[in-house]
């Protein structure tokens, strides 16, 4: 299977863990606590590991969180380039109330990343060797709005696919900036970058494909969380309809699908059978408590499903 370089500018350490009651002011007893290795980058290389694609994470990470995460990936032999910043790796916090199924989510803003860090950040994927890159998370501070562009170039340079995962400046910075095969933005992304507020999926579906038509993308996946996604590609528009699984976290989902979707992509699949996948790796993630990333059992056999449902897929445009 091709080789994905995958890169985490802003990764974390996910912290999860479980209380029965989760109230202002007062001391919250957790219990199940697990410390996993996180940011986009990372779980995308995890799941396409899972999925059976050669891969390799490259990470920003720093201090005595830094080395942490470097343990965390090597307990789960993950390759690895790790650039070392002065800063500290942030770490996620999320905890599950039992008592009512809530989740609760602390995610901090990360260090602030100097510009020689960024340069090697740089060097290090123009130096590496592979068939796919892919950036997904946020843009810590520091780096200069069109970071995530310059990163697209150097794909471009390698003449391989492009991929991209982010929000914000790391989105409105990037696209049309750079070629890109496939972005994934979830709809609030989506509707923050179009600028306006979409009515459904045959409306998110027209938007993407105008973009796509602009040659702004190859493929665009918006993401609708427990309604499946829309995906516009020279094709046309369609929304796959996410199965219906039991959540226990919607940590990942996001990375999982955009994991799925890419291997597929690379495997010469078609859009709407990576999508199919993408969609499966999503549900997936969701069946996992805490962090944990999705299994491959548990991906094929959603797969499977997916495939066999002539319904799943409604063709928009």
């Amino acid at each position: 299977m091709p080789r994905i370089l995958t890169l985490s500018l802003n990764p974390t350490i996910d912290v999860s863990s479980e209380a029965d009651v989760v109230r202002p002011t007062h001391k919250t007893r957790t219990e199940n606590e697990a410390f996993e290795p996180g940011g986009g980058g990372i779980n995308v290389a995890r799941v396409v590991r899972e999925l059976g694609a050669g891969t390799e994470a490259v990470c920003l990470a720093g201090g005595a969180s830094g080395v942490l995460l470097d343990e965390l990936l090597a307990r789960i032999d993950l390759p690895r380039r790790m650039i070392h910043i002065a800063g500290n790796t942030r770490i996620a916090l999320m905890v599950f109330e039992r008592s009512t199924g809530q989740e609760y989510r602390f995610i901090p803003s990360g260090p602030r990343i100097a510009a020689g860090e960024v340069e090697a950040c740089l060097a290090a994927i123009r130096g590496a060797s592979f068939d796919c890159l892919v950036a997904s998370g946020s843009v810590p501070a520091g780096c200069e709005p069109d970071i995530l562009a310059r990163i697209g170039a150097i794909a471009a340079e390698h003449g391989v696919p492009f991929v991209l995962d982010s929000s914000g400046v790391g989105l409105a910075e990037t696209v049309g900036r750079t070629p890109i095969h496939l972005v994934k933005p979830s709809l609030n992304e989506f509707q923050s970058f179009v600028g306006r507020k979409l009515g459904g999926p045959a409306e998110v579906g027209a938007a993407a494909l105008a973009l796509v038509n602009e040659g702004k993308a190859d493929i665009i996946a918006v993401t609708l969380g427990m309604d499946g996604a829309v995906i516009a590609s020279r094709e046309g528009a369609i929304r796959v309809v996410a199965p219906k699984v039991e959540t226990r976290s919607a940590v990942g989902a996001g990375d999982s699908f955009v994991a799925g979707m890419t291997v597929a992509l690379l495997d010469g699949r078609s859009v709407e059978d990576a999508a199919l996948l993408g969609t499966a790796a999503g549900a997936a993630a969701a069946l996992n408590p805490g962090t944990g990333v999705c299994a491959f059992a548990d991906i094929m056999r959603l797969y499977e499903a997916l495939r066999q449902d002539t319904a799943c897929i409604e063709r928009l445009h």
